[in-house]
């Protein structure tokens, strides 16, 4: 039994990296892809985990099998195409971390897995089953990312879900929402952005958001939300828990700092079940996943940056 399998894409973030002797840039090829940084931080934190998705028979797509192994995520749901190339982005980085992407995936090989494609023995072998819409951009992957998520249910597997808004890569913004409130349909854990939610809902505050949704959706029993410097929240029934961040580390690219979060957040629910969550545990949770993610946004790229426990023990000891 698989602690956690995820389903998406897994591409490669070139992140600059300085720039040449003749003053070009260069940059650094980084493993990523927000289904399986997930998956690193929580093998990091000692969990079993597995990868369903599909690269390009190509250089790239050879690293980010390799890349999986060392990670000790199980490579065994990942799909070569000789058809397709594998996906890549480019990333700049402002002052502050913050991340624009550049998209070279018209088609990449993620947009292309199929239904067929998908190890169903992973996804009916797992006690949670992780998503997000970048898996839903596009028809093949779609359904195959429907038809994973409703195995995973009738297994009655926890199902979490991460909108990840990326806007270049839909044909338009209202697919995008339509994707987004399906994923909400069928999750029982999600973590989104405050702007994400403020996409989705419409509603000028953060609260009438949450409202929103657990209003349409009854099936949310846990909503985690992520504010960068402002910190995160869990909205749990009737329950709102908000914890500031670390902000005494030094950003250089903030790649992977949610997918840790999200990842931390996960393994805490392993932990105690999902039921379980008390007040206290909640703020406990955010702290320590806040942690988590502060650590990731002082090193470049995502799947290889991820902290160990201690690591994270030694910042949460330093207070915020």
């Amino acid at each position: 039994m698989y602690d956690v399998i995820a389903l998406g894409e897994l591409l490669v973030d070139f992140t600059p990296c300085g720039t040449s002797g003749q003053g070009l840039p260069v940059y650094q090829a980084n493993p990523g892809g927000a289904p399986c940084n997930v998956l690193s931080m929580l093998a990091k934190l000692g969990r079993r985990t597995a990868f369903i998705g599909k690269v390009g028979h190509d250089m790239f797509g050879k690293m980010l099998r390799n890349t999986l192994r060392e990670a000790g995520i199980d490579d065994s749901g990942l799909v070569s195409s000789r058809e397709v190339n594998t996906t890549l982005a480019f990333v700049q980085i402002d002052e502050q971390g913050d991340r624009d992407f550049s998209f070279y995936r018209n088609p990449g090989a993620d947009m292309k897995l199929t239904s067929g494609e998908v190890d169903m023995a992973l996804v009916e072998n797992t006690r949670i089953f992780h998503f997000g819409t970048l898996s839903m951009t596009h028809d093949d992957v779609r359904r195959a990312t429907r038809h994973a998520v409703s195995r995973a249910q009738e297994k009655g597997s926890l199902v979490s879900f991460d909108p990840n808004l990326r806007p270049p890569l839909w044909p338009s913004l209202e697919l995008a929402r339509e994707q987004m409130l399906y994923g909400c349909g069928v999750c029982s854990v999600m973590k989104i952005e405050k702007e994400e939610l403020r996409f989705l809902t419409g509603c000028a505050s953060m609260e009438e958001g949450l409202d929103a949704l657990k209003k349409e959706f009854g099936n949310l029993r846990l909503i985690l939300v992520t504010g960068g410097r402002e910190g995160s929240w869990a909205s749990y029934g009737s329950t709102l828990v908000h914890q500031p961040t670390f902000l005494n580390v030094k950003t250089i690219d903030t790649t992977g700092a949610g997918d840790a979060f999200f990842g931390s957040c996960l393994d805490w629910i392993l932990k105690t079940g999902l039921e379980n969550l008390t007040e206290r545990q909640l703020a406990d949770m955010l702290l320590f996943s806040n942690a988590a993610a502060s650590i990731v946004t002082t090193r470049k790229g995502a799947i290889r940056s991820m902290p160990v426990r201690e690591e994270i023990a030694v910042l949460m000891a330093g207070g915020i």
